[in-house]
């Protein structure tokens, strides 16, 4: 029996970084963007270059695996030596291989992913044999005997397995953490529905959650200054909307602004743990996976989990590369007793 398997993505990651990169903001009445730029038609130098292995399911079952969570991996690749890599790669850090699937047929995803001298970071995506995950590829009966199910992003064609998947996990009583992503969001709320109400915990960035629930953050007026609030009040709408049964978490991450929870009753705001960012991939995974990790250790303590999942994604945007940063309990737990002003709030309607 697994504590825990994920189904996502695997790729493998070109990282370049060029101190050349732009950063081009573009404001308006209701939204501010900010855009990579190069000069168009130039040649550009690269500072640093390295591959690595990555993608939802891989980085989520690398960090499962080295805080203590005996875990197996499901992913689609193709049969060349990018996928031996990620293979190899899994196997170091102890996580079980045995339910990947190989494809003859579509190349193993890849990914290069351009960091701006800030630590962001733009990614040109290759979906490959990540886009074409079926249920019959799956063997259902080892999901069955783990205890969570994590389903990381899926995208393209694989994004019609997740209500089914989501079924047979409440149906089985495994506990199911899900990270929607984009691919599935844009399909309509109605297509991700058994997700919605199966899910003991989601977690979605703000934009995720604004596509999800058609709820825009607005900005500070003359008028009102929502900045000024604990938590914005159209992130609390967000909450409560994606919000579908008593025992549910639902998890709103804002990069530099923390992240918000809400378990039904309460209200939760952690700030982002102090960190030197050198790049900010691989945060959100570290994020996820560590939250559910100590959700399972804690016996679903929040306010524990949500401090140590800030420790393990500040310790993985100050290094370079999505796992690089992984950290154990221990050392999380190190980490916050030199902080010990760093709370978690409450907050109640």
């Amino acid at each position: 029996m697994f504590d825990v398997i994920t189904i996502g993505s695997a790729t493998l990651d070109a990282f370049i970084e060029s101190d050349a990169a732009n950063i081009v903001s573009v404001s308006s009445l209701n939204n501010k963007k900010e855009f990579m730029a190069y000069p168009y038609g130039a040649k550009i130098e690269i500072d640093n270059f390295d591959f690595q292995t990555g993608g939802g399911a891989i980085n989520t079952a690398t960090n499962f695996a080295q805080l203590g969570l005996k875990t197996s991996a499901i992913v689609k690749i193709g049969d060349e030596i990018q996928a031996q890599k990620i293979i190899s790669a899994l196997e170091e850090f102890g996580v079980d291989t045995s339910n990947i699937i190989k494809s003859k047929h579509y190349k193993t995803g890849f990914s290069i992913i351009l960091t701006s001298f800030q630590g962001d970071r733009t990614v040109l995506a290759h979906r490959g044999a990540n886009a074409q995950l079926e249920l019959d590829d799956i063997k259902l009966d080892k999901i069955k005997k783990s205890k969570w199910l994590y389903l990381a992003p899926l995208n393209g064609n694989s994004t019609k397995i997740l209500d089914d998947l989501a079924e047979f996990a409440d149906k089985n009583d495994v506990n199911l953490a899900i990270n929607l992503g984009t691919s599935s969001i844009k399909q309509g709320k109605k297509h991700i529905t058994s997700v919605l109400k199966a899910a003991d915990v989601i977690i979605l960035n703000k934009d995720e959650a604004s596509m999800l629930t058609g709820i825009e953050v607005r900005p500070d007026t003359k008028e009102e200054k929502f900045s000024d609030e604990l938590i914005h009040p159209d992130v609390i709408k967000m909450l409560k909307e994606i919000h579908s049964k008593k025992t549910q978490i639902n998890i709103i991450t804002d990069g530099k602004n923390g992240v918000y929870v809400y378990d039904g009753k309460k209200y939760y705001q952690c700030c982002e743990f102090p960190a030197k960012v050198v790049s900010t991939l691989g945060a959100g995974d570290a994020f996820s996976s560590t939250f559910v990790a100590s959700y399972i250790k804690t016996d679903g303590d929040i306010i524990k989990s949500l401090k140590y999942a800030s420790v393990g994604a500040a310790a993985v945007v100050e290094k370079y590369g999505a796992q690089s940063g992984f950290i154990s309990f221990k050392e999380i737990k190190k980490r916050l007793d030199l902080h010990p002003d760093f709370k978690v709030q409450i907050y109640e309607t």
